[in-house]
């Protein structure tokens, strides 16, 4: 009865392996459908929205800085320190 037992979960496994097949297989088809759908931006949308985000990098960049030595200004006179 053990050999039994032994025999019959060794071919429910081998099917596992198809699932998982069939499973990439389905998900990369549902991506390629997802994708189908996609609105993409033109030429003129992406070179504004590139332009967009660089200039914000820069303000936010500016702005910390510009926190920073506050900060660092402020807390010299406070504890008297020269760098």
């Amino acid at each position: 009865m053990a050999n039994e037992k032994k025999k019959a979960a060794t071919p429910a496994q081998k099917p596992k392996k198809k699932k998982e097949k069939g499973r990439f297989k389905e998900y990369f088809k549902g991506v390629r459908l997802e994708m189908k759908k996609v609105v993409w931006p033109t030429k003129k949308e992406l070179s504004q929205y590139a332009a967009l985000v660089i200039i914000a990098c820069a303000f936010f960049a500016v702005a910390f800085w510009a926190i920073d030595t506050g900060f660092l200004a402020v807390l010299k006179q406070l504890l008297g320190i020269s760098m």
